[in-house]
């Protein structure tokens, strides 16, 4: 597998995980 294809999966998964974070932080602000 190549160095850049491994770059662009590790950006995309964390980019999910920011999104998921930011979603969980949100709903336990509204409490």
């Amino acid at each position: 597998m190549d160095i850049y294809q491994v770059f662009m999966v590790m950006l995309s998964f964390g980019t999910f995980i920011i999104a998921l974070l930011t979603l969980i932080i949100r709903m336990i602000n509204k409490k």
